[in-house]
């Protein structure tokens, strides 16, 4: 399952949690992070980088964030690719 970011992120804007990404699947939006699903290589080393606890993965979103799966997927596409 890919990782996940959800609305913990959101104005958040850290980068501990790419800077660990072996695959630079990270992207970066107007207001949080989003992981590219196609790209995770689902190592998880981003989860505890988290200083807000926001990535999960993805059978393990919470309910109330569902919604963010898909966001993840649809941001990814139209926003730049962070890299350290």
């Amino acid at each position: 399952m890919t990782m996940v970011v959800t609305e913990p992120c959101f104005g958040c804007k850290h980068t501990k949690c790419m800077v660990v990404c072996p695959c630079d699947c990270f992207y970066e939006g107007e207001s949080m992070l989003f992981i590219d699903p196609d790209q995770c290589i689902e190592c998880g080393a981003c989860i505890s980088e988290c200083p807000t606890q926001a990535i999960f993965q993805e059978d393990s979103v919470p309910e109330a964030w569902h919604d963010y799966i898909a966001l993840n997927r649809d941001m990814a596409k139209v926003c730049p690719n962070i890299v350290p």
